[in-house]
């Protein structure tokens, strides 16, 4: 049987950087096939190259029959192509996406609409909404429909659940054996092992090179150290008197759409408190208020001792903030972006000055403290921006999924200095979609419709719910939802 997909020996380097040496490797007709491996690996290079975005400097790729180089146009005819960050025009509604792709490959949405129908159901109701105003899990299933409107042999999909919640990955894996049924070929990458576990074989790569293919239990199994981590433990802190977070009956409102309602509980210092819930539960809505960000509606509350309604702006001063698009200056050097927050959080230069190399040190950072930040590795920008939301020592930081899209691997070294920072006394407030970090946490919230539904630590909360683990708890909980991820 002649493979669906053949590399041979490819190699392609950016300036200094070898992205990918000599890689080689062969996916079979109509199997699911993953790819993974660190940041930074040559994951999205060797996507590019396989879907004809990229030129190969050495080697030959084939892809369904046809050369890479000098066959490039029937490829782009026949496979499909989901990159990392959504290829979605923003400012195009739902309908006009579909159509858009649909007009490109010379074909309508009613041709191929059998191939789409399951998928593109879920998000018919908001058709004339533009795709900007989707949430994550939408944007999933709408970037899905056009990658498939053609009706492609081979889609390839790199990293395409980053940033979506459990049930929304649970139901897009799902989809992606369905069209496995209808004879796709589908190549994927992922950081998230239960993914890589549905495979039917995987790659591991790493530093440009590919280091084993066999089934997912053996690659695993092999490469456990990178891949599969083990879990961090944490003692109880000594801060458990003082509460640095109160929250009674906090609603927000936009028009007849209550976004949060009547939600209540405390925080004390030190806890690493996790806010979890599905796409559209409300969680980003509540982190807003907690931030100052966003005045409530209804009900009280309190954030490094300062009103909500009232205090705004004292509470900006007080909080460190960590958002899902990293909050750094791409095109200032790493020192330079530490300086930059530093200023605006009131820190004497003196102080800047001694701190920045501290932390450059305790990073491993010393060497790179001249580079520009958009030249470092994601794992890399991550730690870095957590450390300078942090940097001015605030009572509390806001974590929101601050590791989306990062390697197993390098999300434990990040929750380390999470574990680090909540030693110190700083109060740690995280919303996350892996859940095996839930677990990391020392209590957790899960949001449904916006209530709290669920509020203990990880170990009763699994003892309640009759679970094995943090992601069951959440699947039994975020299925309830009555609104949707809208």
């Amino acid at each position: 049987m002649e493979a669906a997909i053949t590399v041979d020996h490819i190699s392609k380097r950016y300036g200094k950087v070898e992205a990918l040496k000599e890689v080689s490797l062969s996916v079979r007709p109509g199997e699911i096939f993953g790819l993974i491996g660190p940041d930074g690996a040559g994951k999205s290079t060797l996507f590019r190259i396989l879907t004809t975005l990229l030129l190969p400097d050495r080697g030959t790729a084939v892809v369904g029959g046809c050369d890479v180089v000098k066959e490039y146009k029937e490829i782009r005819q026949r496979v499909g192509y989901m990159p990392g960050r959504f290829s979605l025009y923003q400012d195009l509604t739902v309908e006009e996406n579909l159509n858009f792709f649909a007009t490109v490959f010379n074909t309508t949405i009613e041709e191929n609409y059998d191939l789409v129908k399951d998928i593109y159901q879920q998000i018919e109701p908001f058709r004339k909404r533009r795709a900007g105003a989707l949430s994550g899990g939408m944007k999933q299933k709408l970037a899905l429909s056009c990658a498939l409107i053609h009706k492609p042999d081979i889609l390839f999909l790199d990293e395409p659940t980053t940033g979506v919640d459990p049930v929304s990955r649970k139901e897009f894996w799902e989809m992606l054996h369905r069209l496995k049924e209808q004879g796709i070929t589908i190549i994927a990458s992922t950081p998230i092992m239960d993914e890589a576990r549905q495979c039917d074989r995987i790659a591991f790569i790493n530093e440009g090179q590919i280091h084993g293919i066999d089934t997912p239990e053996r690659i695993l199994q092999r490469f456990a150290s990178i891949l599969c981590p083990p879990g961090l433990e944490r003692g109880e802190t000594g801060y458990q008197n003082e509460y640095v977070i109160e929250v009674d009956g906090l609603c927000k409102c936009f028009g007849s759409f209550t976004a949060v309602d009547h939600i209540s509980f405390k925080v004390k210092r030190g806890e690493i408190f996790g806010f979890l819930g599905a796409n559209g539960a409300g969680k980003t809505t509540a982190m807003r208020m907690l931030c100052g960000l966003s005045k409530p509606t209804s009900g009280t509350g309190r954030v490094a001792g300062f009103d909500l309604s009232t205090q705004s702006e004292e509470v900006k001063k007080n909080i460190g903030y960590m958002s899902q698009k990293f909050s750094l200056y791409e095109d200032l050097k790493v020192w330079e972006n530490i300086r930059l927050f530093a200023g605006i959080y009131g820190m004497k230069e003196k102080e800047i000055e001694i701190k920045t190399d501290e932390l450059l040190d305790r990073l491993g950072f010393a060497s790179e403290r001249d580079t520009l930040v958009k030249s470092l590795p994601l794992g890399w920008k991550q730690k870095l921006a957590f450390s300078v939301s942090i940097f001015h020592e605030p009572r509390i930081v806001f974590l929101d999924e601050p590791t989306g899209g990062v390697d197993p691997a390098t999300r434990r070294q990040f929750w380390e200095l999470i574990y680090q920072a909540a030693d110190r006394g700083i109060t740690v407030f995280v919303t996350t979609h892996y859940m095996d970090e839930a677990e990391y946490c020392n209590r957790v919230s899960i949001m449904v419709d916006g209530r709290i539904e669920a509020l203990d630590t990880p170990n009763k909360l699994r003892e309640q719910f009759h679970a094995a683990t943090m992601d069951d708890v959440f699947q039994q909980l975020a299925r309830k939802a009555v609104r949707k991820a809208d």
